[in-house]
């Protein structure tokens, strides 16, 4: 078993959500949280099963500010 993170945001573009998995690299969608986390967890199993020698990369989730110009 392993625990990895999970970004979830808008698409800008449409009224999708987007969820991503910075330890690993892959990324998809969908209508609803849940649905983009399970389209998620799928698009990553099926790359470990297809890439079963990648490690993945520490990741680690915090934020920034910026000031405008």
């Amino acid at each position: 078993m392993i625990t990895l993170t999970a970004i979830i945001y808008p698409d800008e573009q449409t009224d999708w959500l987007v969820a991503e998995c910075p330890e690993i690299g892959t990324a998809s969608q969908g209508k609803t949280e849940a649905e983009a986390l399970v389209n998620l967890k799928e698009a990553t199993e099926l790359y470990l099963e297809s890439f079963p020698n990648a490690h993945p990369k520490t990741a680690k989730v915090t934020s920034f500010e910026l000031s405008h110009a």
